[in-house]
């Protein structure tokens, strides 16, 4: 069997390395090796039954089987896709097994016909090689057609299998695709969301004639230039956000100067790692509108960002209002960035809101601690 299979694997190299055309292919369909194996323990088993009454040499009667063997595998192969369409009537796996029983007769006639050549007389005037015709027809006839049922089931429990895998592929990627969507259309929101509340602060400086709108609107358009097109990227390094945050600070810093503090300090270690675009700047803007905004003294802005052994965790700190005390749209921003933790990373992030102390809000997200897609 081993010397067999040897053999099998260097005629199977030869068709893999030659030119690739449909006769080799369906060589390699007809003659796998599940199937030549399955017809060669099926030979070697039917040899063996008629061995005890066998008188000539055992060569000839194993090379007689594995030829009635190899018609077989060539008729269920065969019909295996030929014709294209059959009648309605009539099932595939029914035509393959009436087709292997046809062959078996059929290979025993052609094995004895050749192994026999230019004897006198001819084998089918023989008695007992027409016995040994009969016998090895049965024997044949007994075992094939089951066998070839037993592999009419596997085949179509493996093309089952095959086809589960294929919707289940086809139904991950349409998963993927209604996320990415879902993303997409999240982030949409972020973008007005965002640039609204920044002009409006613009829109405050012009009205009362402040002469710091100039120099405000210079660095609110110079923020925008590199904030706008981050929006429609599904992911950006934690170091181009915090330096967003740093910009958008500013901005609001120059605005009310008197009111606003804020420092941002992050482990160099963080600064690489994937973070989800605008997040942080959520949490920021969300520090400033609904917590330093309604403080009469104004307050201060902590961002820290760390790494704690797989994951990244950013909190964003105010001495504001505090929560519950501010705007009544304080949960706007924040319930669209949990959506989009959740779409991005599932149950591997998180977003926690909670009071600081002595006053004001600690918002904190965490997400795995990974590099960027490339």
């Amino acid at each position: 069997m081993a010397a067999l299979r040897g053999c099998y694997r260097y005629a199977m190299q030869a068709l893999q390395n030659a030119p690739a055309s449909p006769s080799a292919s369906v060589l390699r369909r007809v003659f796998g090796w599940r199937r030549v194996k399955v017809a060669v323990v099926t030979c070697v088993i039917v040899s063996l039954m008629i061995l005890p009454t066998w008188e000539a040499s055992y060569r000839i009667l194993i090379g007689r089987l594995l030829l009635v063997g190899a018609l077989v595998l060539v008729a269920f192969g065969l019909f295996e896709r030929w014709p294209a369409r059959l009648p309605g009537w009539l099932a595939r796996w029914a035509l393959q097994v009436a087709a292997v029983a046809v062959a078996v007769p059929v290979g025993v006639f052609l094995a004895y016909s050749l192994t026999t050549m230019g004897d006198q007389p001819p084998w089918y005037l023989n008695e007992k090689r027409q016995t040994g015709f009969f016998f090895m027809s049965f024997l044949g006839l007994l075992a094939t057609p089951w066998i070839t049922v037993a592999a009419l089931f596997g085949q179509i429990k493996d093309e089952a299998r095959n086809q589960a895998l294929a919707f289940e592929l086809e139904r991950s990627e349409l998963e993927r695709k209604a996320l990415d969507a879902r993303l997409r259309m999240l982030q949409a929101r972020v973008e007005p969301h965002f640039l609204f509340n920044t002009l409006a602060n613009v829109r405050e400086l012009v009205v009362t004639g402040s002469p710091k709108a100039p120099a405000v609107l210079d660095n609110l358009i110079a923020y925008l230039r590199a904030a706008v097109p981050r929006l429609h990227e599904p992911e950006a390094t934690l170091g181009q956000e915090l330096d967003l945050v740093r910009a958008y600070l500013e901005v609001m810093h120059m605005r009310m100067p008197d009111r606003l503090r804020f420092a941002i300090e992050a482990d160099e270690t963080a600064r690489p790692l994937a973070c989800p675009p605008m997040a942080i700047l959520t949490l920021a803007e969300n520090a400033v509108r609904h917590g330093i905004d309604p403080a009469e003294e104004g307050g201060r802005i902590d961002v820290r960002a760390r790494v704690e052994g797989t994951r990244c965790v950013v909190q964003v700190a105010d001495t504001g209002v505090g929560p519950g005390r501010g705007d009544s749209g304080l949960g706007t921003g924040l319930t669209n960035l949990r959506e989009r933790l959740a779409l991005a990373y599932g149950q591997e992030a998180t977003l926690e809101l909670r009071a600081g102390e002595p006053r004001g809000a600690v918002a904190e997200i965490a997400f795995p601690a990974r590099r960027p897609a490339a």
